[in-house]
């Protein structure tokens, strides 16, 4: 195969056309000094007002590496240090230089030339415009003048260097390890989700959705994406973090967006919004899916357009902000019921993510326990440990089926916390263990029923209901909330029946539902409407 070299003509360290030239060090001619270095062809690009001095250069050339043949381009830059100039003029080249991959190994020679066609040439071989390896030559040392110049190969395809390649893994490994929290997690589906997020961290900065149960760690997620894309100087603003559950009316818009003296009755003074803090950072709206629709639609401006009007002005502000969104919800069900727009929807929609519930990850149940337990020294600088019957008792029953988990990770670490402040110089027993699987039990039971009472307290007088058997209760309650959620009676059999319909040869889900409702004098239309 043969060896092309492409490579401008150094104006100043090619200079020289007297005898004594060969005295001094000259980039371009000294690359075909070296023996273990022969190429087929010189492709040179310099200006018409070298021409001069390309003859020379190309004679010089051909007295050391006759086998050589120096092909000259000329090339017109309007100013060698305007980097679009020089880039584009490079670009044109290579876009129109008959490239023969198959017959033709090219290097490219950056020693010579301004910096900005230096750095010009890099890109446009890393981009592959100059299917190209990188050769750099360098004068001998200054203590070894008799010694020849010396050259160095760079192969852009990084992959093939271990210690990079390696450096590169250790680096993501840390990036997604500090996502974790360093928390050595071992369920494979959510250890995937956070190599996704954390190459999505790095290099996007469009809208994230971190979707997901409460409680299932959206929030502090959102932080630890901050944190990452802080350390690596990628912003440099604040984390402004918003409950959009806990905006309502004038206060949403004005929490959001801000507002002016005057704009509403209570508005005594100038607000800055959220939206304007997070200029330059990260603003995280957790709960998405409980905000109003008009302030929907002026966040959907604000993401596309960085601008927005406060309240009561009349001039826009600007913030230029990453968003992440985290929501509990079904948002494309939002949508059909009206309660959430489908344009912004699909703005934040790009990069999604579901978080797996602590019932979805026992497995990591004990790393997180540790967790918490280092949280807890931090937090109040007291260390305590399990013993050993104690840590097996309760990481059994928290990986058993009857620890619900209702709130995830925020059971967990009340959980603990209510332990180890109770724990006796610092150790967890086993009695400690059962009073609290007994407080979880009880609370957890006390939850599911005061949810079914809340839902059934909407068709029924409390007489009727305590007079249903607890059975009854829990089994019309879930039938309530499947009605509730779907779009027909049809569609709520579907998933009410959905195991022993496959047993039938012919199925009625609805006729089936409608007689169950009938027992409790319930109709799909009074639940629906």
């Amino acid at each position: 195969m043969k060896q092309v070299l492409i490579g401008l003509l150094g104006v100043k360290l090619d200079r020289g056309d007297k005898a004594t030239r060969w005295e001094h060090w000259r980039p371009t001619v000294s690359l075909f000094s070296h023996e273990d270095l022969l190429f087929d062809r010189f492709d040179m690009l310099y200006e018409k007002k070298w021409q001069r001095l390309a003859n020379t250069v190309e004679k010089d050339i051909q007295s050391i590496s006759p086998e050589t043949k120096v092909h000259q381009h000329q090339v017109m830059f309007r100013d060698a240090w305007d980097f679009e100039d020089v880039f584009g003029t490079l670009h044109d080249f290579a876009k129109s230089y008959p490239f023969n991959l198959d017959q033709e190994q090219y290097y490219l020679h950056i020693t010579t030339g301004t910096h900005v066609a230096q750095i010009c040439e890099f890109l446009l071989a890393e981009s592959n415009f100059f299917p190209a390896k990188l050769i750099q030559s360098s004068p001998p040392p200054i203590n070894e003048p008799e010694n020849p110049a010396q050259y160095n190969i760079i192969d852009l395809d990084l992959s093939k260097y271990d210690r990079i390649a390696t450096r590169f893994h250790q680096e993501s490994q840390d990036d997604i390890s500090f996502l974790k929290s360093g928390i050595e997690t071992k369920n494979k589906k959510f250890n995937h989700l956070i190599e996704q997020i954390e190459k999505v961290a790095i290099h996007s900065m469009e809208p994230m959705l971190l979707m997901g149960p409460t409680g299932a760690g959206k929030s502090q997620l959102a932080k630890r994406i901050f944190e990452l894309k802080n350390q690596r100087s990628q912003c440099n603003g604040s984390f402004v973090e918003i409950n959009c559950a806990t905006l309502r009316g004038d206060h949403a818009m004005s929490s959001l967006f801000g507002h002016k003296a005057g704009a509403f009755t209570g508005a005594t003074k100038d607000r800055t919004g959220q939206l304007l803090k997070a200029n330059g950072g990260i603003l995280f709206l957790d709960e998405i899916g409980e905000l109003g629709l008009d302030e929907q639609a002026m966040i959907l401006r604000a993401i596309e357009e960085k601008q927005f009007l406060p309240l009561g002005a009349d001039k826009e502000v600007q913030s230029n902000f990453q968003l992440i969104c985290g929501t509990n919800r079904d948002l494309n069900q939002q949508i059909i019921k009206g309660n959430f727009r489908e344009d912004l929807l699909a703005r934040i929609n790009l990069w999604s993510f579901q978080l797996p519930s602590l019932n979805e990850r026992r497995e990591d149940i004990e790393p997180n326990l540790l967790y918490e337990l280092e949280r807890f020294t931090q937090s109040y600088g007291k260390k305590v440990v399990f013993n050993k019957e104690a840590r097996q008792k309760y990481l059994q029953f928290a990986k058993s089926p009857k620890a619900t988990w209702d709130a995830n990770f925020r059971d967990l670490n009340g959980s603990i916390k209510r332990m180890a402040t109770l724990a006796i110089s610092g150790r967890i027993t086993t009695q400690d263990v059962s009073n609290e699987i007994k407080r979880l039990n009880y609370t957890w039971q006390r939850k599911t029923s005061s949810g079914n009472i809340d839902i059934l307290l909407n068709y029924f007088d409390t007489n009727t209901i305590n007079k249903m058997d607890y059975f009854d209760q829990v089994q019309l309650a879930a039938t309530i909330k499947v009605c509730q959620k779907s779009n027909n009676l049809s569609q709520a059999g579907r998933e009410l029946f959905a195991a022993s319909r496959l047993k039938k040869s012919q199925s009625n889900d609805s006729d089936r539902l409608k007689k169950y409702l009938h027992k409790f004098d319930l109709s799909w239309d009074k639940i629906r409407y």
